[in-house]
């Protein structure tokens, strides 16, 4: 064997010793799990994208649907007595492929509405006969404790795309699909369709918000009367970012300017999705 195969064969022993190494050991924990994970790619055998999509898998089983449901107050829906003169423009306008239908109010929910049922419409003459209830299909009712992992997976099964949220007291609390799941593992999933300046921000209740990291400073600013500066950084997830100095794990949390910012997704890259709550005085100065 030549002098140069021999430096070569060392040198392959020696790499898979350590790939060997690297795995070998049973990871007692997630954290352990996620630490070898970082350690591959690292070492380059896993490339930052399939680093963060490994990530962004494991957060989801630690997520639940109030997470990242979008709130009533912000569902498009229609009226299960509605004509075609009523609900078209809102289809038209809002843009959407799917629509809770509901009865005498919010908590009266009849089903799901899919925008393509809609297409034979566009071959009658008149709408005389039309009835919406004859084309919603069933809605999935879930609680807000619903763990994306396990939601994702009766998504699959099931063919569905939107599920609705309901809290402890049977209430509808708002509604999910299967892109905002999707979106927690593989990051943003945008459209021709989708809005920049208002899906950044989602209210849950007078006090409490989920944020887009992503969401630009000019954008919150303007939302919540704050005066972040936009020199340094774009986004709020760069102003949050700097004041915790590192990169946060998911349940982290730091306050800025009044608020509360929670971490509800985060990778080895950037923070994703915030939770923020508006603090009184008293908890602002504790």
């Amino acid at each position: 064997m030549a002098e140069g195969d021999t430096g070569d064969s060392t040198g392959s022993k020696s790499w898979i010793e350590r790939v060997t190494q690297l795995f070998s050991s049973e990871p007692a924990s997630r954290r352990e799990l996620m630490m070898i994970i970082r350690t591959a790619a690292e070492r380059s055998l896993l490339d930052a994208e399939a680093l963060g999509i490994i990530e962004g898998a494991l957060q989801v089983s630690e997520m639940q649907a109030r997470d990242i449901m979008i709130p009533r107050s912000q569902v498009v829906f229609m009226r299960v007595d509605d004509a075609p003169k009523d609900f078209l423009p809102v289809v038209i306008e809002s843009q959407h492929s799917r629509f809770p239908v509901i009865g005498d109010d919010f908590d009266d929910v009849k089903g799901i509405l899919h925008a393509k049922d809609l297409l034979p419409l566009a071959l009658r003459e008149g709408h005389d006969g039309f009835k919406l209830r004859e084309l919603i299909r069933e809605a999935p009712v879930i609680p807000e404790s619903k763990r994306l992992n396990v939601l994702l997976t009766e998504f699959r099964a099931n063919r569905n795309h939107m599920a609705i949220v309901v809290d402890e007291y049977g209430s509808v609390a708002g509604v999910v699909t299967i892109e905002d799941v999707l979106e927690q593992i593989v990051g943003e999933i945008e459209d021709e369709h989708d809005v920049h300046d208002e899906s950044f921000i989602k209210q849950l209740d007078a006090k409490s918000w989920t944020v887009k990291a992503g969401t630009p400073i000019e954008d919150f600013n303007e939302v919540f009367a704050t005066s972040f500066p936009d020199e340094e950084f774009d986004t709020i997830g760069g102003i949050v970012l700097q004041r915790f100095g590192h990169l946060p794990r998911r349940e982290e949390t730091v306050i800025l300017d009044g608020f509360r910012f929670r971490v509800l997704n985060a990778d080895s890259r950037r923070i994703r999705l915030l939770h923020m709550t508006r603090l009184a005085p008293a908890e602002v100065e504790s």
